[in-house]
Formats: structure tokens, sequence, C-alpha cells
């Protein structure tokens, strides 16, 4: 039997964790007003101006609590320096009161340079445990920046949560949030 010699290096490298969050976001509840998912943590949101490769690939994961009113309405915008990178689109919800809910979003650089040259692809799930049976619903998302992203400037993740309406019944935080570089 012959043996197997693999000479890329890249094919059995870790994931690189950028960033980790070590405390809860403050809930966003009771307002219209969109608010971090994002709390404080250890490693970094940033990437330096030309810090992108093409193929460069990233995963955002996000766990938390959230309660809403049935037909409650969410919607949740990954941005870097103010230009949206992923968007949820709004999404109603069945009643949920305490519930889990997840969010993973993945990145990929298809182009680098300035805006209107560079391209970042993103997709995702957003997904939670509705209060019925406890049984989880979910919706995927994808988006392709081709316009206004810019890798020639340090970018800048943020990622928020915005509800339809103002009411104490529909809330939102996130217990973890982790960052990987995986390719």
């Amino acid at each position: 039997m012959a043996l197997i010699e693999i000479t890329n290096s890249n094919v059995f490298s870790p994931s690189i964790g950028l960033y980790s969050q070590t405390d809860n976001s403050t809930p966003i509840t009771n307002t219209t007003t969109p608010g971090s998912l994002i709390n404080g943590g250890v490693g970094s949101l940033a990437i330096p101006a030309n810090g992108f490769r093409i193929g460069d690939s990233f995963i955002a994961y996000f766990s938390g609590i959230m309660s809403s009113q049935n037909n409650a309405t969410i919607r949740i915008l990954c941005k870097s320096n103010g230009v949206t990178l992923a968007d949820t689109g709004l999404l109603v919800l069945s009643a949920t009161t305490d519930k889990n809910w997840q969010l993973y979003v993945n990145f990929v650089i298809r182009s680098i340079g300035a805006a209107g040259t560079a391209a970042i692809m993103t997709g995702g799930n957003f997904t939670y445990n509705k209060n019925s049976n406890n049984i989880p619903e979910g919706l995927g998302f994808h988006n392709l920046n081709n316009t206004t992203f810019d890798t020639t400037i340090a970018n800048t993740l943020a990622v928020t949560a915005q509800w339809g309406s103002a009411t104490p019944l529909d809330s939102i935080s996130t217990e973890i949030f982790n960052l990987y570089k995986i390719y």
C-alpha cells in the first residue's frame, strides 16, 4: 500500500480565533433603535487596510436568549464601517419566552480593492426555538456586496439587531459570540 504525502500545509491547519466575547451583550428590548449584539471580549474585530486576500473566509457564531411576541419582527445586520455585509431581512417571529437563538454567518472575500472592485459574499442562518413545543424555526440569507465594500481601508465588524416595534415583551441578547478565520 502506498503512502500519500500531503504537501499543502493549509489542508489541516486549524481555524484562527479572531474574537471571543467574554460577557453577555446588553439586551435589546423595548426599542426600535438598532442595538449591538456584540459586547466586550478578547481579540479583534478589525482587519487593517489592505489586510484581506482573495479567498479569505470567516465564520461568526452567535448564541443567546430571546423573547418575542407572536408576529414580532426583527432584522439583523452585519456591517463594516457602516457598509452592509449581511442582512437577514425582516424576520417574522413566533412567540418565544427566554428561548435560545443562534446565528451563523460565513464571509468570503471574492476580490480586493476599492469600493466597486472589492467583493464579499456573505451567507448565514438565523434560528430560534419557539414556545410551541420548543420547535426550532429559522431562515437563511445571503448577500453579495461588490459595490460599497472596500478592502483598502480598515474594516471593523459590527452586528446589530432591530425590533419592528418597541415593547418590553421583545428582547434579544448574546451570551456567546466567536469570530474565526477559517481560510
